[in-house]
């Protein structure tokens, strides 16, 4: 099963599961006073890496930027959307040593001469989600953006087009649904961390000497290297959800390179393994109860139902259309996908109800989008990638008896989803064939230009309160919070005008609003 943390594709994935519904609110917020983001000083920082010893044969090379090839699932982009790869060094203490390529997309921007700032890349998040094939189809999202920024997204390393990690076939993907995730006996529990186990060692496989080198840390020195091969110099960048942290990190090893950073959906930087599985807990059980109470239930009565209803799975699992059974893992990740979304409330309502007259079918149609499962049964590797990322980040392996202890927690943290993420906690990364590297990224950034974040009320996955503790973290004077009232997993084109309006004039024109601005 997949961690909840993931990128906003997955929100649009739901929304268009649920077509013809309503779009999300407009939101309106007072206007603070602004200053130029790229006008304050930038003293030096104990925390600034250096560039200076790489080689020209990376820092000098020319990027040959030619049409976009398909996937085995997507078609290529047309019109201005342009590929290339960029080479960077497998091991970044190895500067001089073997390298790997990352995949990169671009649309160059529409403005010239003094109207281009330069580049502005995008990572949607996961970790684990390809840049190269989510940006195109936000493309419109987007589109003002171009007037002084050429659009560059890539797959980050072990992802995709850039030395993608396959962990499982896709049979055995199929045949892993079947485990019970939270499991009751010593036999369940046995045959869950031996799966998570073999998990692991098929990546071990898979990516041989590239499992070590996968790490945040790794992508955020890749991405300073990008910003010099693009000839930009200073860093301007858009985070979405993981790509928050993935944003603060590089914030920290390059505080004088940042320009225009902006990060949307906010990871929590203070929170390690479990506390991220217990904020997200809280995060799915608040919007759980928005939901349930946009239906005119009680939310404590409709938890109640749901929770009821998934312990009924645990032993009876639902019939769908095509044979297969809705278990209760399967289960749990179909109600997760709506949540992503406002717009995809409707689709939860509806396969509930289905599932209530003992046909899973519909919810089974949403966990297989969430699980990236296409009609012939082939599977996505996004989950993979998610996982070998975050494994070698995490330094924290919380046992199993240490799990069985903090499910009474996660059980009072929310009722529909605290088993699943406690027992994630000890299965995610579970006899993992390389040690994690901290038990939280370090983040602070001090001398760095002001950093613009936008935190969601009602996300879910990356719940509001990590908004906050990141703008402490980065430090005063950087960290700059905006806070838009709404639903679903990020907020910039989401629906509110006043978010868009205020990242657009942060992003254009340099203009920082006053920390802790409101848009409702």
């Amino acid at each position: 099963m997949a961690r909840f943390l993931r990128w906003t594709a997955l929100g649009a994935a739901a929304a268009l599961l649920a077509a013809g519904c309503a779009g999300g609110s407009s939101g309106g917020g007072a206007d603070g006073k602004g200053r130029s983001a790229d006008a304050r000083p930038s003293p030096g920082s104990s925390g600034t890496a250096t560039t200076a010893a790489l080689p020209a044969s990376l820092t000098g090379q020319k990027l040959d930027w030619g049409r976009c090839r398909g996937g085995a699932d997507s078609a290529a982009p047309g019109g201005e959307w342009r590929c290339a790869t960029m080479k960077v060094p497998l091991d970044w203490s190895k500067p001089d040593g073997e390298t790997i390529g990352l995949a990169l997309i671009r649309a160059k921007s529409r403005g010239s001469g003094g109207e281009r700032t330069g580049s502005l890349l995008f990572n949607f998040g996961g970790p684990g989600g390809s840049g190269v094939t989510t940006l195109p189809p936000y493309g419109s999202t987007f589109s003002a953006l171009r007037e002084r920024y050429d659009l560059v997204s890539w797959d980050p390393r072990g992802v995709g087009g850039s030395e993608g990690i396959r962990c499982r076939s896709n049979k055995d993907i199929q045949a892993a649904e079947s485990i019970d995730i939270t499991p009751d006996t010593t036999a369940e529990e046995e045959t869950y961390l031996q799966d998570a186990a073999a998990f692991g060692k098929g990546c071990e496989k898979a990516a041989g000497d590239l499992l070590a080198h996968v790490s945040t840390t790794d992508t955020a020195r890749d991405m300073d290297l990008m910003r010099q091969v693009l000839g930009d110099t200073k860093m301007h960048y858009f985070g979405i959800s993981y790509g928050t942290e993935l944003g603060g990190v590089y914030a920290h090893l390059f505080p004088k390179n940042v320009g225009r950073l902006i990060l949307d959906a906010v990871v929590d930087p203070t929170a390690d393994a479990v506390g991220h599985a217990e904020n997200q807990a809280r995060g799915f059980q608040r919007a759980l109860d928005d939901y349930l109470r946009s239906t005119g239930q009680d939310p404590e009565q409709g938890t109640a139902k749901i929770a009821d209803f998934l312990e009924r799975l645990d032993s009876e699992p639902l019939p769908t259309s095509d044979g297969r059974r809705l278990n209760q893992a399967l289960a749990v990740t179909g109600i997760v996908l709506p949540l992503y979304s406002e717009q995809s409330w409707p689709a939860l309502t509806s396969a509930l109800e289905s599932a209530e007259r003992g046909d899973g079918t519909e919810l089974l149609a949403l966990a297989d989008a969430y699980n990236e499962r296409d009609s012939s049964g082939n599977y996505g590797t996004t989950t993979h990638a998610q996982r070998v990322i975050s494994c070698l980040d995490d330094k924290q392996r919380p046992s199993a008896e240490e799990t069985r202890k903090r499910l009474p927690q996660f059980e009072r943290i929310s009722p529909v989803f605290g088993d699943f993420l406690g027992w994630d906690t000890a299965g995610w990364c579970h006899d993992w064939p390389v040690a994690g590297q901290y038990d939280t990224p370090e983040v602070s950034a001090p001398g760095a230009a002001p950093v613009l974040l936008v935190g969601n009320t009602g996300d879910p996955a990356t719940p509001y309160e990590g908004a906050r503790k990141m703008a402490d973290e980065l430090g005063k004077g950087v960290g700059v919070l905006l806070t838009w009232k709404g639903e679903g997993h990020g907020a910039y084109g989401s629906g509110s005008d006043c978010v868009d309006a205020t990242v657009d004039a942060y992003l254009l024109k340099g203009t920082v609003p006053r920390d802790g601005k409101v848009c409702s």
